[in-house]
């Protein structure tokens, strides 16, 4: 008798879906309510909102190439997630430590590439600082991507196995 196929982690998608309406909520708001280039402190000496733009991509790398970086990281990122629903089509649905963060990046992903496509940059008014020194901006789908690729990592440190209880 043939075993059963195994459920993929297709549905994790749903987390990508949560990810991009987040992301592309906040950012209506940050274009409807915030001043452009102004810091409005959220806690006073450590966290600001700060809406800016980021033609290039994370810490503005390539934001001044004149144009073409657009379209590259669309391409890119277009890629990224095709590989990682691949991941995903391959992946036991149950396991979460690989589906989730697998899924945290492709919502982020979509979430900056459809900035792209609206506005020709990315939203950016996250904004973190100590004394002079701050962090440069950043939004929901950044932190879904670089969770994401924290999950990925510590999952391929596991193993990419999931943990099994001593008994």
């Amino acid at each position: 008798m043939a075993s059963a196929a195994r459920a993929n982690a297709l549905p994790w998608l749903a987390a990508s879906v949560v990810v991009i309406v987040l992301d592309q909520w906040s950012k209506a708001w940050v274009l409807a309510a915030l001043p452009e280039y102004t810091a409005v402190p959220v806690i006073d000496g450590f966290w600001n909102w700060y809406r800016t733009y980021n033609t290039g991509a994370a810490f503005s790398f390539l934001a001044d190439a004149g144009g073409w970086q657009k379209w590259f990281f669309m391409a890119l990122a277009s890629a990224i997630c095709a590989l990682m629903g691949w991941m995903l089509a391959r992946t036991p649905r149950r396991d979460w430590r690989q589906a989730l963060p697998l899924a945290l990046v492709i919502g982020g992903a979509i979430g900056n590439v459809i900035d792209r496509v609206v506005h020709g940059h990315v939203v950016d008014f996250i904004q973190w600082h100590a004394g002079s020194f701050y962090w440069p901006a950043f939004n929901i789908a950044d932190c879904a991507v670089v969770g994401g690729a924290i999950g990925i990592a510590l999952s391929g440190l596991s193993g990419g196995k999931p943990q099994r209880k001593a008994g």
